[in-house]
Protein backbone atom coordinates (compact mmCIF):
# COMPACT_ATOMS: atom_id res chain seq x y z
CA UNK A 1 0.00 0.00 0.00
CA UNK A 2 1.25 3.46 -1.06
CA UNK A 3 2.53 5.87 1.95
CA UNK A 4 -0.01 9.26 1.94
CA UNK A 5 2.15 12.03 0.68
CA UNK A 6 1.52 14.00 3.93
CA UNK A 7 3.18 10.67 5.90
CA UNK A 8 6.01 10.86 3.27
CA UNK A 9 6.96 14.28 3.78
CA UNK A 10 6.32 14.17 7.53
CA UNK A 11 9.19 11.66 7.37
CA UNK A 12 11.46 12.97 5.78
CA UNK A 13 10.99 15.97 7.80
CA UNK A 14 11.69 13.51 11.02
CA UNK A 15 14.77 12.66 9.22
CA UNK A 16 16.15 15.51 8.76
CA UNK A 17 15.32 17.06 11.95
CA UNK A 18 16.80 14.09 14.06
CA UNK A 19 19.94 13.98 12.17
CA UNK A 20 20.22 17.98 12.55
CA UNK A 21 19.35 17.85 16.70
CA UNK A 22 22.26 15.01 16.47
CA UNK A 23 24.62 17.51 15.34
CA UNK A 24 23.58 19.84 17.41
CA UNK A 25 23.87 17.93 20.72
CA UNK A 26 27.66 16.88 19.79
CA UNK A 27 28.53 20.83 18.85
CA UNK A 28 27.03 21.43 22.97
CA UNK A 29 28.91 18.41 23.88
CA UNK A 30 32.27 20.19 22.35
CA UNK A 31 31.50 23.18 24.43
CA UNK A 32 30.20 22.33 27.92
CA UNK A 33 32.18 19.21 28.30
CA UNK A 34 35.94 20.31 28.90
CA UNK A 35 37.34 16.42 28.22
CA UNK A 36 35.47 16.42 24.85
CA UNK A 37 36.87 19.82 24.19
CA UNK A 38 40.79 18.87 25.17
CA UNK A 39 40.38 15.60 23.07
CA UNK A 40 39.54 17.23 19.72
CA UNK A 41 42.43 19.51 20.21
CA UNK A 42 44.58 17.10 21.01
CA UNK A 43 43.26 15.24 17.96
CA UNK A 44 43.45 18.47 15.97
CA UNK A 45 47.60 18.93 17.26
CA UNK A 46 48.26 15.13 16.29
CA UNK A 47 46.86 15.74 12.81
CA UNK A 48 48.81 18.68 12.28
CA UNK A 49 52.25 17.84 13.74
CA UNK A 50 52.19 14.95 10.99
CA UNK A 51 51.76 17.68 8.07
CA UNK A 52 54.33 19.73 9.55
CA UNK A 53 56.53 17.02 9.20
CA UNK A 54 55.89 16.17 5.84
CA UNK A 55 53.68 13.12 7.06
CA UNK A 56 49.96 12.43 6.23
CA UNK A 57 46.59 11.63 7.47
CA UNK A 58 44.95 8.00 7.20
CA UNK A 59 41.27 7.56 7.32
CA UNK A 60 40.09 4.05 8.10
CA UNK A 61 37.05 2.33 8.36
CA UNK A 62 34.92 -0.29 7.50
CA UNK A 63 31.71 -0.46 5.93
CA UNK A 64 29.62 2.43 6.17
CA UNK A 65 32.51 4.57 8.45
CA UNK A 66 34.72 3.40 5.44
CA UNK A 67 32.63 5.05 2.90
CA UNK A 68 32.45 8.01 5.28
CA UNK A 69 36.33 7.95 5.73
CA UNK A 70 36.84 7.98 2.18
CA UNK A 71 35.05 11.05 1.98
CA UNK A 72 36.62 12.66 4.87
CA UNK A 73 40.37 12.13 2.79
CA UNK A 74 38.97 13.71 0.02
CA UNK A 75 37.58 16.76 2.07
CA UNK A 76 41.63 16.74 4.03
CA UNK A 77 42.71 16.61 0.80
CA UNK A 78 40.96 19.41 -1.10
CA UNK A 79 41.51 21.68 1.81
CA UNK A 80 45.02 21.70 2.29
CA UNK A 81 45.47 18.47 3.97
CA UNK A 82 47.62 15.52 2.82
CA UNK A 83 45.44 12.06 3.34
CA UNK A 84 44.98 9.08 2.22
CA UNK A 85 42.03 5.98 2.92
CA UNK A 86 43.07 2.66 3.97
CA UNK A 87 40.55 -0.21 4.33
CA UNK A 88 41.63 -2.00 7.49
CA UNK A 89 41.30 -5.21 6.08
CA UNK A 90 43.79 -4.32 2.96
CA UNK A 91 45.97 -2.83 5.72
CA UNK A 92 46.47 -6.93 7.21
CA UNK A 93 47.54 -8.03 4.03
CA UNK A 94 50.00 -5.53 2.99
CA UNK A 95 49.10 -1.95 2.54
CA UNK A 96 50.04 -1.16 5.67
CA UNK A 97 53.22 -0.08 4.04
CA UNK A 98 51.48 2.84 3.29
CA UNK A 99 51.86 4.63 6.97
CA UNK A 100 54.80 5.95 7.86
CA UNK A 101 55.98 6.54 11.34
CA UNK A 102 55.18 10.11 10.86
CA UNK A 103 51.71 9.85 9.87
CA UNK A 104 48.63 10.14 11.68
CA UNK A 105 45.94 7.50 11.54
CA UNK A 106 41.85 8.61 11.77
CA UNK A 107 39.91 5.04 12.67
CA UNK A 108 36.31 5.36 12.07
CA UNK A 109 34.11 2.98 13.94
CA UNK A 110 30.64 3.68 16.03
CA UNK A 111 30.61 0.97 18.02
CA UNK A 112 34.51 0.88 18.50
CA UNK A 113 34.78 -2.96 18.43
CA UNK A 114 35.38 -3.42 14.46
CA UNK A 115 37.68 -6.81 14.33
CA UNK A 116 38.99 -5.72 11.23
CA UNK A 117 40.35 -2.12 12.74
CA UNK A 118 41.12 -3.41 16.36
CA UNK A 119 43.55 -6.04 14.71
CA UNK A 120 44.85 -3.03 13.23
CA UNK A 121 45.58 -0.98 16.63
CA UNK A 122 48.54 -3.48 18.02
CA UNK A 123 50.28 -2.98 14.65
CA UNK A 124 49.95 0.57 14.65
CA UNK A 125 51.14 0.76 18.27
CA UNK A 126 54.09 -1.07 17.22
CA UNK A 127 54.96 1.90 14.24
CA UNK A 128 54.44 4.49 16.97
CA UNK A 129 51.92 5.83 14.69
CA UNK A 130 49.14 8.31 16.77
CA UNK A 131 46.01 7.16 16.18
CA UNK A 132 42.16 9.16 16.66
CA UNK A 133 39.58 7.42 17.20
CA UNK A 134 36.16 8.87 15.93
CA UNK A 135 32.73 6.83 17.33
CA UNK A 136 29.91 6.64 19.15
CA UNK A 137 30.98 4.22 22.07
CA UNK A 138 33.78 5.63 24.75
CA UNK A 139 33.87 2.40 26.25
CA UNK A 140 35.39 0.36 23.04
CA UNK A 141 38.18 -1.25 22.10
CA UNK A 142 39.23 1.32 19.94
CA UNK A 143 38.27 3.95 22.42
CA UNK A 144 41.15 2.67 24.85
CA UNK A 145 43.48 2.19 22.73
CA UNK A 146 43.62 5.70 20.79
CA UNK A 147 45.36 8.53 21.32
CA UNK A 148 42.68 11.17 21.39
CA UNK A 149 39.09 10.12 21.09
CA UNK A 150 36.65 12.06 19.34
CA UNK A 151 33.04 11.11 20.66
CA UNK A 152 30.58 10.90 17.68
CA UNK A 153 28.06 9.53 19.72
CA UNK A 154 24.01 9.71 18.64
CA UNK A 155 21.09 8.87 20.68
CA UNK A 156 19.55 7.05 17.56
CA UNK A 157 19.25 6.76 14.28
CA UNK A 158 17.17 7.91 11.92
CA UNK A 159 16.36 4.40 10.93
CA UNK A 160 12.79 3.35 12.01
CA UNK A 161 14.70 0.35 13.52
CA UNK A 162 17.38 1.83 15.07
CA UNK A 163 19.64 -0.33 13.02
CA UNK A 164 20.85 1.31 9.62
CA UNK A 165 23.90 3.89 9.78
CA UNK A 166 22.20 7.07 9.20
CA UNK A 167 22.36 9.83 12.03
CA UNK A 168 25.61 8.57 13.12
CA UNK A 169 27.58 8.34 9.32
CA UNK A 170 26.14 12.14 9.22
CA UNK A 171 27.58 13.06 12.76
CA UNK A 172 30.79 11.41 11.38
CA UNK A 173 30.79 13.23 8.26
CA UNK A 174 30.01 16.49 9.97
CA UNK A 175 32.72 15.84 12.11
CA UNK A 176 35.24 15.19 9.00
CA UNK A 177 33.98 18.73 7.82
CA UNK A 178 34.98 20.31 11.18
CA UNK A 179 38.64 18.71 11.60
CA UNK A 180 39.54 19.94 7.61
CA UNK A 181 38.01 23.35 8.05
CA UNK A 182 39.64 23.72 11.51
CA UNK A 183 43.35 22.18 9.97
CA UNK A 184 42.87 24.35 7.16
CA UNK A 185 42.78 27.78 9.32
CA UNK A 186 45.43 26.46 11.40
CA UNK A 187 47.88 25.71 8.26
CA UNK A 188 46.74 28.89 6.44
CA UNK A 189 45.06 27.25 3.58
CA UNK A 190 43.72 30.53 1.82
CA UNK A 191 42.03 30.94 -1.05
CA UNK A 192 45.20 31.17 -3.84
CA UNK A 193 45.94 27.53 -2.99
CA UNK A 194 42.29 25.88 -2.83
CA UNK A 195 42.22 27.21 -5.85
CA UNK A 196 45.27 25.35 -6.86
CA UNK A 197 43.41 22.33 -6.04
CA UNK A 198 40.24 22.85 -8.18
CA UNK A 199 40.96 23.47 -11.43
CA UNK A 200 37.74 21.11 -13.00
CA UNK A 201 34.16 22.30 -12.78
CA UNK A 202 32.08 25.14 -12.02
CA UNK A 203 34.31 25.21 -8.58
CA UNK A 204 36.94 25.41 -11.21
CA UNK A 205 35.77 28.25 -12.97
CA UNK A 206 35.00 30.50 -10.16
CA UNK A 207 38.53 30.43 -9.02
CA UNK A 208 40.32 30.62 -12.03
CA UNK A 209 38.55 31.81 -15.09
CA UNK A 210 39.56 35.66 -16.04
CA UNK A 211 37.28 38.04 -18.13
CA UNK A 212 39.97 37.52 -20.58
CA UNK A 213 39.05 34.28 -21.16
CA UNK A 214 35.55 35.06 -22.04
CA UNK A 215 35.44 38.39 -23.47
CA UNK A 216 34.71 39.33 -27.34
CA UNK A 217 37.65 41.30 -28.36
CA UNK A 218 39.01 42.22 -31.93
CA UNK A 219 36.63 42.34 -35.03
CA UNK A 220 34.08 40.92 -32.85
CA UNK A 221 32.83 44.03 -30.89
CA UNK A 222 31.01 46.36 -33.04
CA UNK A 223 32.86 50.14 -32.31
CA UNK A 224 31.72 53.46 -33.68
CA UNK A 225 32.17 57.34 -33.07
CA UNK A 226 30.41 59.53 -31.11
CA UNK A 227 28.75 60.90 -34.68
CA UNK A 228 27.33 57.53 -36.00
CA UNK A 229 24.34 57.57 -37.58
CA UNK A 230 21.48 55.66 -35.39
CA UNK A 231 21.51 53.73 -38.97
CA UNK A 232 25.07 52.81 -38.33
CA UNK A 233 24.20 51.70 -34.69
CA UNK A 234 21.25 49.67 -35.29
CA UNK A 235 23.36 47.63 -38.29
CA UNK A 236 26.51 47.30 -36.27
CA UNK A 237 24.16 46.14 -33.62
CA UNK A 238 22.36 43.78 -35.52
CA UNK A 239 25.41 42.45 -37.33
CA UNK A 240 27.88 41.54 -34.28
CA UNK A 241 25.02 40.50 -32.04
CA UNK A 242 26.48 41.15 -28.61
CA UNK A 243 23.74 43.52 -27.02
CA UNK A 244 25.70 46.55 -27.26
CA UNK A 245 27.54 48.15 -29.48
CA UNK A 246 30.94 50.03 -27.67
CA UNK A 247 31.61 54.38 -28.52
CA UNK A 248 35.20 54.85 -29.15
CA UNK A 249 37.08 57.71 -29.82
CA UNK A 250 40.53 56.14 -31.45
CA UNK A 251 41.38 54.06 -28.28
CA UNK A 252 39.57 55.89 -25.52
CA UNK A 253 35.94 54.81 -24.56
CA UNK A 254 33.52 57.39 -24.75
CA UNK A 255 30.19 55.34 -23.46
CA UNK A 256 28.07 52.08 -24.72
CA UNK A 257 25.49 52.13 -26.45
CA UNK A 258 23.16 48.54 -25.38
CA UNK A 259 19.73 46.92 -26.79
CA UNK A 260 18.12 48.91 -23.54
CA UNK A 261 19.11 52.02 -24.39
CA UNK A 262 18.07 51.47 -28.13
CA UNK A 263 14.46 50.93 -26.98
CA UNK A 264 14.61 54.01 -25.21
CA UNK A 265 15.72 55.95 -28.02
CA UNK A 266 12.72 54.65 -29.95
CA UNK A 267 10.13 55.72 -27.59
CA UNK A 268 10.62 59.06 -29.38
CA UNK A 269 9.47 57.61 -32.98
CA UNK A 270 10.22 59.81 -35.46
CA UNK A 271 12.94 61.53 -33.72
CA UNK A 272 15.07 58.33 -33.33
CA UNK A 273 16.71 58.62 -36.70
CA UNK A 274 17.66 61.81 -36.24
CA UNK A 275 19.84 60.89 -32.82
CA UNK A 276 23.74 60.08 -32.84
CA UNK A 277 25.04 57.78 -31.36
CA UNK A 278 26.20 60.21 -28.45
CA UNK A 279 23.27 61.56 -28.04
CA UNK A 280 21.74 57.86 -27.27
CA UNK A 281 24.93 56.11 -25.33
CA UNK A 282 25.45 55.99 -21.65
CA UNK A 283 28.04 57.59 -20.37
CA UNK A 284 30.78 56.53 -18.09
CA UNK A 285 29.49 53.07 -17.81
CA UNK A 286 30.84 50.58 -15.08
CA UNK A 287 33.41 48.83 -16.88
CA UNK A 288 35.88 45.94 -15.68
CA UNK A 289 39.16 44.79 -16.37
CA UNK A 290 40.76 41.35 -18.19
CA UNK A 291 42.65 40.13 -15.18
CA UNK A 292 39.28 40.37 -12.87
CA UNK A 293 37.62 37.12 -12.03
CA UNK A 294 34.98 36.30 -14.38
CA UNK A 295 33.07 35.55 -11.21
CA UNK A 296 33.16 39.09 -9.76
CA UNK A 297 32.39 40.47 -12.99
CA UNK A 298 29.37 38.58 -13.07
CA UNK A 299 28.34 39.82 -8.95
CA UNK A 300 29.00 42.99 -10.02
CA UNK A 301 26.82 42.71 -13.74
CA UNK A 302 24.16 41.25 -11.45
CA UNK A 303 24.19 42.40 -7.63
CA UNK A 304 22.48 45.97 -8.51
CA UNK A 305 19.06 47.62 -8.77
CA UNK A 306 19.59 47.38 -12.48
CA UNK A 307 21.10 44.20 -13.90
CA UNK A 308 23.69 45.56 -16.69
CA UNK A 309 23.96 42.41 -19.74
CA UNK A 310 26.76 43.98 -21.32
CA UNK A 311 30.23 45.04 -19.81
CA UNK A 312 33.15 47.21 -21.47
CA UNK A 313 36.38 45.58 -20.87
CA UNK A 314 39.29 48.51 -20.88
CA UNK A 315 42.98 48.20 -19.84
CA UNK A 316 44.85 49.59 -16.93
CA UNK A 317 45.57 53.01 -18.76
CA UNK A 318 41.50 52.51 -19.20
CA UNK A 319 41.70 51.87 -23.37
CA UNK A 320 38.95 50.09 -24.75
CA UNK A 321 40.00 46.37 -25.46
CA UNK A 322 36.46 44.33 -25.58
CA UNK A 323 33.71 43.30 -24.24
CA UNK A 324 31.82 40.75 -21.94
CA UNK A 325 28.45 39.62 -21.79
CA UNK A 326 26.28 38.17 -19.00
CA UNK A 327 25.26 35.67 -21.19
CA UNK A 328 28.53 33.94 -21.29
CA UNK A 329 29.48 34.55 -17.58
CA UNK A 330 26.10 32.94 -16.39
CA UNK A 331 26.17 29.58 -18.35
CA UNK A 332 29.39 28.81 -16.52
CA UNK A 333 28.08 29.25 -12.59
Amino acid sequence: MDMPTTDILAEITRVLTLEGNSILRCAERIVNDPVAGRQLESAIAHMNASLSRGGKIVVTGVGKSGKVGQKIAATLCSTGSLAVFLHPTEGLHGDLGIIRSEDTVLALSYTGNTDELVRLLPLLKKMNVPVIGLGGNRGSQLAAQCDAWIDGFVEQEACPHNLAPTASTTLALSLGDALAIALMQLRGFDAQAFARNHPGGSLGNRLHLRVEDLMHQGDAVPVLSASASMDEVVVASSRKKLGAVLVVDGPKLLGIITDGDLRRALQHREKFFSFKAEDVMTRNPVTVTPDLLAKAALDLMENRPSQISVLPVVDNDSKWIGMVRLHDLARLF
